[in-house]
């Protein structure tokens, strides 16, 4: 039988660090949105770079306790949970979204901010980054609404 006190930490863990996660990747959004709004290189590349690192503090740190927090806790609790629909549907998605980060949001992020600081050298933005930013807000897209998905499994566990 699980520590309850252990369970219950881990649990808060998780949920904060979902929380976290969501919180970001929404307000990193309209934080872009607003900054490509105004036109203004500057404000632009200004956004760009303090997303990047607020994706460091945020996003990845999140992800990182959310993988580690949801493994401990089916150790924990059991390995055979993992079986479950709901879980499993859960877990893969986790790493879906870790992989968009990795290989896709991290990469197009460091390309907007190196093509926004080429625009504030130029006087402008360059046609390149309008193209890097709407893939990014694509798979963004994509990376918000798949820890929805994980939240509505969490809570409503079907196929149970």
């Amino acid at each position: 039988m699980p520590n309850p006190l252990m369970l219950n930490l881990l649990l808060v863990l998780h949920i904060l660090a979902a929380a976290t996660l969501m919180g970001h990747l929404t307000t990193a959004a309209f934080w872009k949105k607003r900054a490509d709004r105004s036109g203004n290189p500057e404000q632009i590349a200004a956004t760009a770079q303090a997303l990047g690192r607020a994706d460091f503090a945020f996003t990845g740190p999140s992800l990182a306790v959310l993988l580690i927090t949801g493994i401990w806790l089916g150790g924990l609790t059991g390995w055979e949970r993992f079986q479950e629909p709901w879980l499993a549907v859960s877990f893969l998605l986790l790493i879906v979204i870790i992989i968009l980060w990795l290989a896709a949001l991290r990469p197009l992020h460091r390309r907007m901010a190196r093509q926004a600081q080429e625009g504030v050298a130029a006087g402008s933005l360059p046609p390149a980054y309008q193209r890097t930013s709407k893939i990014w807000e694509m798979v963004n897209g994509i990376a918000t609404l798949l820890p929805l998905v994980i939240l509505i499994l969490m809570v409503f566990k079907p196929w149970t």
